[in-house]
This record gives structure tokens, C-alpha cells and sequence, in this order.
């Protein structure tokens, strides 16, 4: 190929590929505008949505099921035993509340909304929501907090349990201490004063 051929060459070679690109931007320009303008206009989230998770609280009952489903471990739960002049009443699904949950702390950073924590909750209090603008300058702000209880209540409900736990042990002790002693074993007849004769021995076949 010539010189002058081949400069040609290229010269149809740019020509047509740039032509080729402006035929689908040219193609662009005549359909509508497709651009969501957010943050004014918000496109509708699927109804499964996975996003940012919230617990109900007053559903908790602290059975940790989430905490322990979680792969990347970022719920934390910490309960403490009620006692038995405690009612912390009943959940919206009518189970009983026995323990009192003093942290209940969900590291959003960490969460990869898989949503495994949501499915064996009990009372269903743990659920992904729709909400999806929560960025934050200061991670530990992504570090949410849903229990109420303050540290006077977390005190006061440490001070019950031992408390409890001190009468319930003091009642055991009370209890094994009143219990009657088993009665002693007969004792041996002693044996006559000149002694009483060996029975003689069984005879043992000899291996000669």
C-alpha cells in the first residue's frame, strides 16, 4: 500500500469510527431525559429494599438469635435477668419479657445488609427499612443505640439480680441445713473372743 493510500486509509478509518459514535449520541439526543434529578426527585424503592436496619425495642426480648445470625458480627446484645417482682410485660406477638436488654447496638459501618438477622427474630422486632441516606463524617456515628435503658436502670436491675440470687442461695443453704441426716449403717456384731474359725478354702484344680 502506498503512502498516500494507506494516509487516506486513516483518514476514513477516524471518519467512520467517529461517525459511528456520534450515531448513538445523536440517537440520544432526540429520546427523553431519563436523569432522576435526587436529591429533589427520589426514585420508588423495591418493596424487599434492603437498607439501614431498626429494632423495635419494646418487642426485644433478647434472645440474641440476631446477634448470632449476623456474618459480620455487628449487633451487639447484652441482657440482664429480671427478677420474679419484675413484670417487663409482653411483646406485640404476646411473648413474655424476661430479660431486661441494656445494649442493643447495631454497627451499621460493618452491615452488609444481607438481612440473615431479620428472618429468625421471634417477635419479628429487627427489620431492614428503606432508608438510605445515613452517610456520616464521624464513623462512630454510625454506631446506633436502641436500648432506653439508662445507667441508674442497668444498675438497679444488676442490684435485683444479686439480690435475688443471694436469697435464693441463702434459701438452698437454709433448706440442706434442715434436711434430716440419713440414718447410719447398722454396725458389725463383734466377732467372739476366741476368734472363729477361717471357713477352709475351695480346693483349686492344679494346671499341672
Amino acid at each position: 500500500m502506498s503512502a498516500v493510500r494507506l494516509y487516506f486509509h486513516n483518514i476514513w478509518l477516524a471518519l467512520s469510527s467517529i461517525a459511528i459514535g456520534m450515531r448513538v449520541t445523536i440517537g440520544h439526543l432526540f429520546t427523553p431525559a431519563v436523569t432522576v434529578q435526587y436529591p429533589d426527585v427520589r426514585l420508588k424503592l423495591p418493596e424487599r429494599a434492603r437498607n439501614r436496619l431498626y429494632v423495635n425495642i419494646d418487642d426485644c426480648i433478647g434472645c440474641d438469635q440476631c446477634s448470632m445470625a449476623c456474618p459480620v458480627d455487628c449487633i451487639s446484645i447484652e441482657t440482664i435477668k429480671s427478677t420474679a417482682d419484675q413484670d417487663l410485660g409482653v411483646t406485640s406477638t404476646g411473648q413474655k419479657k424476661r430479660l431486661h436488654v441494656p445494649r442493643f447496638d447495631i454497627d451499621i459501618a460493618k452491615c452488609c445488609y444481607c438481612g440473615l438477622c431479620v428472618y429468625p427474630c421471634p417477635t419479628e422486632c429487627i427489620m431492614m427499612t428503606d432508608v438510605y441516606e445515613f452517610s456520616e463524617f464521624d464513623r462512630h456515628n454510625l454506631i446506633y443505640n436502641y436500648s432506653r435503658m439508662t445507667p441508674a436502670d442497668m444498675q438497679e436491675a444488676k442490684e435485683k439480680l444479686a439480690k435475688a440470687d443471694a436469697e435464693a442461695a441463702a434459701k438452698k443453704a437454709a433448706a440442706a441445713a434442715a434436711k434430716p441426716a440419713a440414718p447410719a449403717a447398722p454396725a458389725m456384731p463383734p466377732a467372739p473372743a476366741g476368734g472363729a474359725p477361717m471357713p477352709p478354702k475351695p480346693d483349686t484344680p492344679s494346671t499341672t
